[in-house]
């Protein structure tokens, strides 16, 4: 059970649960945080790159920071963190996409002068169909194992 950022170890992997993104769900956050019309109205979302109604892209990083939350990569603590690396939109998430995520250990730096280490775990949301639509890696703050 990882507890510490001293049990974290390069290229261990984490998989989350499922979520599926409702046309109703799309167009709730949209219309709070992101009022576009591709995100918004499904005859205006026909006419433009995304040819059809698509999940705000911030929405599809809340949805994603859920699923992580949910993981609990770092045990019993929170995920703290300092910014997120490599922020990619990959594909649009539309209604009825199940989404899940998939982190792999890439980075972890121990911290010479607190009781903490920096760890960067690069996640990946896949839909049903197996085809990554987004990607991030946070900077995450884990506490070391007392001494």
């Amino acid at each position: 059970m990882i507890e510490w950022f001293d049990d974290l170890k390069l290229e261990m992997r984490f998989k989350s649960g499922e979520v599926t993104v409702s046309r109703e769900d799309i167009k709730r956050f949209a219309s709070e945080f992101d009022p576009q019309p591709f995100h918004l109205d499904e005859a205006a979302a026909e006419n433009t790159v995304f040819k059809g109604l698509a999940a705000s892209g911030w929405h599809t990083a809340a949805l994603a920071m859920n699923l992580a939350v949910q993981v609990r990569p770092f045990g019993p603590h929170p995920l703290l963190g300092m910014g997120v690396d490599d922020l990619r939109w990959m594909k649009p998430v539309r209604p009825g996409d199940v989404l899940h995520i998939e982190g792999e250990v890439v980075e972890l730096t121990p911290s010479r002068t607190k009781p903490q280490g920096i760890a960067k775990i690069k996640w990946t949301a896949y839909n049903q169909h197996g085809e990554a639509v987004y990607t991030f890696t946070p900077i995450g703050i884990v506490p070391r194992r007392p001494a």
